[in-house]
C-alpha cells in the first residue's frame, strides 16, 4: 500500500515555514556547525598538545575556514532576514527571551571573531589570497591599531563563542529530553512526532 503523501507544510522546501527550517537554512546551519567543530577541535588540540604534526593538520586551515565562516554567516544573516516572517516562532516568556538573546549573541560572535582575525591579517601586511583569490596584497607597513583588537580579543571571544555554542546545544537537549517539544526536528528534513498538524 503506497504511503500517504506528506502535508504541504511537510514538503521539503528551500525556504522556512512555521513548522521547520527549509533546505537552505538547514544546509547553512549544519555546514557551519561542522566547520566550527573543526576550528575548535584544532584550537583545543593546540592548547593541549602544543605544536605537533597532528595539530598542524587541523590548524593549517584555520584562517581560510575562518574567512569562509565569516562569509557564510553574512549569507545566513541575509537569509534569516528574508525568512523572518516564515520561520518557526520563539516560545513565549523567559524561555523565548533567552532563546532570542542566545541567538543574538551567537550571531554577533560569529561575525566579530573572524572579522577581528581578518583585520589583524590585513594589518600585519602579509597579504592574503584564500582559494587563490587575493583579498589584499602584501604590504611593507604594519597597521598596529588594526592588529591590536584581535591580539587582545580574538582568542577570548572565540572561547566565549564556544561557550555560547555549548549552551545552544544544551538547550536543544533540554527541549528534546525534558520539555518534550522535539525542537530538533525544526532543523531536520522530516517532521517530528510532536509537530502540530499544518491544518491546525
Amino acid at each position: 500500500m503506497p504511503a500517504a503523501p506528506m502535508p504541504a507544510a511537510d514538503q521539503p522546501t528551500l525556504t522556512d515555514n512555521a513548522l521547520r527550517y527549509g533546505t537552505v537554512s538547514r544546509a547553512l546551519h549544519w555546514g557551519m556547525a561542522l566547520l566550527f567543530a573543526w576550528q575548535f577541535l584544532g584550537m583545543i588540540l593546540r592548547a593541549t598538545l602544543g605544536r605537533t604534526p597532528v595539530v598542524s593538520f587541523f590548524v593549517g586551515s584555520h584562517t581560510t575556514l575562518g574567512v569562509l565562516l565569516l562569509l557564510l554567516v553574512v549569507v545566513r544573516l541575509g537569509w534569516a532576514l528574508a525568512n523572518r516572517r516564515h520561520r518557526p516562532p520563539y516560545d513565549g516568556g523567559l524561555l523565548g527571551l533567552a532563546a532570542r538573546l542566545g541567538h543574538a549573541g551567537l550571531y554577533a560572535l560569529m561575525v566579530v571573531v573572524p572579522a577581528l582575525a581578518l583585520a589583524r591579517l590585513y594589518g600585519s601586511g602579509r597579504g592574503y589570497a584564500p582559494f587563490g583569490v587575493e583579498l589584499f596584497a602584501p604590504s611593507d607597513t604594519k597597521i598596529e591599531w588594526l592588529m591590536a583588537p584581535a591580539n587582545a580579543l580574538h582568542g577570548p571571544l572565540a572561547w566565549a563563542l564556544l561557550a555560547f555554542i555549548a549552551g545552544h546545544v544544551a538547550m536543544v537537549a533540554v527541549h528534546q529530553v525534558f520539555l518534550g517539544d522535539r525542537i530538533l526536528h525544526r532543523m531536520r528534513r522530516t517532521a517530528g512526532p510532536a509537530d502540530p498538524s499544518p491544518a491546525g
